[in-house]
């Protein structure tokens, strides 16, 4: 018996790298050569979410020591990525969107860094974009931060301005989010705050999940000697109402849960008015009125959830300072103030 277990520990992964699938097999053919390249200290393992294209057969043909774990719906993001993990046993899961180029040195400063402090929950690389690689990528830049009133920015991302890349942002730091993009999260950790939020199906979910593990008192760290590139948009278009309405509808969920119950009643008031502020200026640009209701659509579902999503309160414990997390509003910062550089605020 002693043997047994033995070897059972000795198998045990150390970092799974684990790309959610979804009719991608473009993203695959491009993509998944260079993970495989770079990624000998990890298993890379491919989750399906019920492609209907021959996403599988292609992996079949072209790659068949790559494990693949196939689920049985499109489960979205959260939901995909709890069913995945939950096969997989490994120290650290990284998270990786499939439209993503790594580099040659992507894992292991990362690990390193996780390694030498336990409470370190979740990291993220340095996120440049694909297609202009001296440009930080809008999913995670250099590291995520939130606003008082729950808007998320980063550092080289305040909304949709995008900084060069100077390497004014090569330190590693502790921050609030790490960009669900390309996630490395300590897998007790994970699990210990019950995974990914499967209602949010699609965005924000990996700001959810970091924030309940800051309530735990776990750190977020960006580590920026980890360069990959991300292309962005792959399953969701940034023009899709969808999208529109997940990131609105995903946003109200994650603050009603992580708010501390005195700044709620003052934060949801305030959120109402400047959501409806932002549906209204969809009018006058090229979104028009399908993002306006997308954005009428997210909070009625936030309204109707409001009981689910306070039995959800009762499992965290909500604080009120927390790294990352700021006192000011990036609206007034950026909007009102002009500031589109992280290093101004």
């Amino acid at each position: 018996m002693a043997l047994d277990t033995q070897k059972m520990e000795t198998q045990k992964i150390k970092t799974a790298v684990v790309i959610l699938n979804w009719n991608g097999k473009s993203w695959l053919e491009k993509f998944l050569p260079n993970v495989i390249q770079h990624s000998n200290d990890a298993e890379v393992i491919i989750a399906d979410n019920n492609s209907s294209d021959d996403s599988i057969k292609f992996l079949e043909e072209n790659h068949p020591n790559i494990r693949i774990i196939q689920n049985d719906g499109n489960y979205g993001y959260a939901k995909g990525y709890n069913l995945a993990l939950k096969q997989i046993d490994a120290q650290y899961f990284v998270l990786l969107n499939s439209d993503i180029e790594v580099t040659k040195d992507w894992i292991s400063p990362i690990i390193s860094l996780m390694d030498s402090d336990k409470t370190i929950s979740t990291c993220q690389p340095k996120i440049l974009d694909y297609n202009n690689k001296n440009r930080f990528e809008y999913a995670g830049a250099s590291g995520g931060y939130i606003d008082k009133f729950g808007y998320p920015f980063c550092r080289g991302r305040i909304f949709d301005f995008l900084e060069e890349d100077k390497g004014q942002y090569n330190d590693a730091t502790e921050v609030f989010w790490a960009t669900g993009a390309c996630l490395f999260v300590r897998a007790s950790h994970f699990w210990e705050v019950g995974g990914l939020d499967s209602d949010f199906f699609a965005h924000q979910e990996e700001i959810d999940l970091c924030w309940r593990l800051k309530n735990k008192g776990y750190k977020i760290m960006v580590e920026p000697k980890s360069v990959v590139y991300h292309v962005g948009g792959g399953t969701l278009n940034v023009g899709s109402p969808l999208k529109t309405h997940l990131n609105f509808r995903n946003n109200l969920y994650m603050i009603f849960k992580n708010l501390p119950l005195s700044y709620l009643f003052i934060i949801i008031p305030i959120r109402l008015v400047l959501d409806g502020i932002a549906a209204i200026t969809f009018l006058g640009n090229k979104k028009g009125i399908s993002h306006l209701f997308a954005v009428m659509k997210a909070h009625f579902s936030f309204y109707f959830e409001i009981p689910k999503l306070i039995t959800k309160r009762r499992n965290i414990s909500q604080k009120c300072s927390l790294t990352g997390k700021t006192n000011y509003s990036i609206l007034v910062k950026n909007k009102l103030k002009g500031i589109k550089n992280f290093s101004d605020l």
